[in-house]
């Protein structure tokens, strides 16, 4: 029996051998592919029978088993495509596979699959899939709170529907003033001739006497803002000095105009919005409407809202210049010139998608050709107990099973935007693997060969 049991030990290392070269094969194959994990052989020990002292044991045979290597993370490398993501740690992205495509439209299985594989790009229909076809999931982001909706992930889909206009309700104003305004009519040798010229008056700039009011008067910056259906508005303002301090008594505030160009109206070139007042320090202290129709000062005294807003022939509804945490002072500026002025409104004209991109938090964000970026879907990565169980489908892919648990979504990795997760299989170290399984194999059919010399010695002599 000893020479039918070499051969039999020798056929099943042939067979483990041959086992190993072929996982060394596939992960030689799939040495470039993205997300790839590698099959590393395991062998093990059978022994047929034997006794419990030495020389009544007996040889075993072996077996080979395929050993995955899913929690060894593979090299991360750079890339120029704005929706190619790597996994940092733990966890896979939350695949699918399309099933079908209805009236023009694709359509998804119900099984859900698993991969580190990131190469997505968006395709005709807005959906991320990447090169193995799998359709990548993730939580639809309230578009007011920018939470999550609902528990369960859906197949991400950006759509070519361009962003809606949003009306722009504040503009963020800063500047500052200088306590003697360097005006046109203003000599340098009396500072009352930097005052509003009296001939323009008071209330709204009429056409007429927009000469003189260029003349007693600073610039204060200017924007852009939009109405509620997305139409561009230039707002220009300007500032014109009407009182010095004076210690009094009565004391009198320096007193400024705010007056918002018209944009071409036929009777006023420029509204009063109204006086602002500061005290000796230069601080902001008081606050009044001016003779717009339709201004108001804000309840908390901090800037004008005005309710009605036309400007060459558009109009907006109730935008605020605010002047929130003292923005708006009066120091003296040796130029004469409003200084550090700043406008910062919202709203914005609609805009249609230009880009899709993910960023280091895992949302992907579109962007729009208005210079807005909406964060659309929260990527989740799915985590299980025992990975290793994992079922292997084709793609670089996944299947939970009994022995994996269900998937986890609540934590995993870091998502790294722009980034690629190549293969754990080292080519170099499968050509070791290689040369050692080639050598066994050798070794193994050399004995099988030997064995059946030795049997046909045994029954020549027999005959």
């Amino acid at each position: 029996m000893g020479i039918y049991g070499a051969i039999n030990s020798a056929v099943s290392g042939l067979a483990a051998q041959a086992t190993a070269l072929e996982n060394i094969s596939g992960n030689v194959a799939n040495s470039q592919t993205t997300g790839y994990k590698r099959l590393d052989t395991t062998f093990s020990d059978l022994v047929s029978g034997g006794g419990s002292k030495q020389a009544q044991q007996v040889s075993g045979t072996t077996f080979a088993t395929s050993r995955a290597t899913n929690t060894v993370q593979g090299d991360i490398t750079s890339v120029d495509v704005d929706t190619y993501m790597a996994i940092n740690g733990a966890g896979y992205f939350v695949v699918t596979k399309a099933s079908d495509v209805v009236d023009g439209s694709t359509t998804f299985a119900d099984e859900t699959y698993y991969t580190r594989a990131g190469d997505f790009e968006r395709d005709k229909e807005g959906y991320l899939i990447n090169s193995s076809g799998y359709y990548l999931q993730g939580f639809p982001l309230d578009p007011n709170t920018g939470n999550a909706i609902g528990d369960n992930p859906a197949v991400i889909q950006i759509e070519n529907q361009p962003l809606a206009a949003s009306a722009t309700t504040t503009v963020d104003y800063q500047a500052n003033l200088p306590r003697v305004p360097a005006t046109t009519d203003y000599d340098g040798t009396d500072e009352t001739t930097a005052l509003l010229n009296a001939s323009v008056g008071a209330g709204n700039v009429a056409v007429a006497d927009e000469t003189d009011f260029l003349n007693s008067s600073i610039s204060g910056g200017s924007t852009t803002i939009y109405n509620q259906n997305g139409t561009a508005m230039n707002v220009e303002i300007r500032y014109a000095k009407t009182a010095n301090y004076d210690a009094g008594p009565p004391i009198v505030e320096d007193a400024w105009s705010m007056y918002i160009g018209t944009g071409g109206d036929a009777t006023d070139a420029w509204y009063d919005v109204g006086t602002v007042q500061f005290d000796d320090t230069g601080e902001m202290t008081t606050l009044t409407a001016g003779a717009m129709a339709g201004s108001a000062v804000n309840g908390t005294g901090d800037g004008f809202t005005i309710s009605s807003l036309t400007i060459g022939g558009t109009t907006a509804a109730n935008v605020e210049f605010s002047f929130a945490d003292g923005s708006l002072t009066q120091y003296s500026d040796k130029d004469g010139r409003a200084s550090s002025v700043s406008l910062d409104p919202d709203g914005y004209p609609a805009g249609e998608l230009i880009g899709v991109a993910v960023d280091a938090s895992g949302r992907v964000i579109a962007s729009y050709s208005n210079n807005q970026q909406r964060p659309v879907y929260q990527i989740p990565l799915a985590t299980f107990e025992a990975e290793q169980d994992l079922q292997r489908v084709d793609g670089a892919a996944f299947a939970a099973t009994a022995g994996s648990g269900d998937a986890d979504l609540s934590g995993g990795g870091q998502i790294l935007a722009k980034k690629l997760e190549l293969s754990n299989a080292d080519i170099a170290d499968e050509f070791s693997k290689l040369i050692i399984t080639q050598q066994a194999y050798s070794a193994n059919s050399r004995i099988v060969t030997s064995a059946d010399e030795m049997l046909d010695d045994a029954l020549n002599m027999v005959r």
